[in-house]
């Protein structure tokens, strides 16, 4: 039996809920494929939002942001 990958298409979506656990936000995140993708930029949440300047991909915020974040 093969083992699946939870490996998923970089920039297969245009938008993405991420989580608290997620911070600090990067993209492509850590379960995207890498080596079809642009270079990894962190990304600052503003009001629970965020956009990557190389993909367009955009960030939304699910639930509270930890102190601090």
């Amino acid at each position: 039996m093969t083992e699946q990958s939870t490996t998923v298409p970089a920039n297969a979506q245009t938008c993405y809920e991420v989580t608290a656990a997620d911070l600090p936000l990067h993209c492509p995140m850590d379960n995207m494929s890498k080596w079809d993708s642009h270079p990894r930029v962190f990304l600052p949440m503003d009001k629970g939002h965020a956009k990557c300047p190389y993909c367009g991909a955009e960030y939304v915020l699910k639930g509270d942001a930890p102190a601090g974040h």
